[in-house]
């Protein structure tokens, strides 16, 4: 029998870096079925914050009972801010920076789910986002995941253009990052 144990989705609280050389992003044009533009695209950084997670608090006095429902407003939004913080700045062909907004590991256990905005020429465009964990050690994660845009809303929203030669309709950002 052998024994699998699955990683934990985040690491011990700190802010982590990309290490030079362990990671990449990759940027797909498509139109209907053809890929018509495949670029690496060049990643200059990419950091993971984790948050020290606040502990819950417990009292048993009757003055916090009656405004419990402020309190647990307080610490949804506590809980909120202790979320990790994903951020990819891109250059080349995309000059844009990706950061999450909402980061939720999914039932599985090696997945990750961050709703991010691509801020491309000053623009926020809400993307979708879905990592896979591919290791989760002490001080050291890599995951790779990818998401797909519609390149028109994306051409209308910011103004983000591929070559008149290369046709679109979706784009696929491809993401592999080491955090060390």
């Amino acid at each position: 029998m052998t024994t699998v144990t699955l990683p934990t989705v985040s690491p011990p609280p700190g802010r982590y870096a990309v290490a030079p050389g362990r990671s990449f992003a990759e940027l797909t044009s498509y139109y209907g079925p053809l890929a018509t533009l495949r670029r690496r695209v060049t990643l200059t950084g990419a950091s993971l914050t984790v948050p020290v997670p606040v502990p819950e608090s417990e009292s048993d006095s009757e003055s916090e009972s009656e405004s419990a429902s402020v309190s647990e407003a307080e610490s949804v939004s506590d809980s909120e801010g202790a979320r990790p913080v994903f951020r990819f700045d891109l250059a080349g062909t995309m000059k844009a920076s990706l950061v999450s907004e909402h980061v939720e590991p999914l039932a599985d256990g090696r997945h990750l789910q961050l709703l991010a905005d691509l801020d491309v020429r000053g623009v926020a465009f809400p993307v979708l986002l879905r990592l896979r964990v591919v290791r989760c050690a002490e001080g050291r994660l890599l995951v790779v995941g990818s998401t797909r845009l519609s390149y028109r809303l994306l051409r209308r929203a910011t103004g983000f253009r591929l070559p008149w030669s290369r046709p679109a309709t979706r784009l696929r950002l491809l993401l592999a990052a080491e955090f060390a």
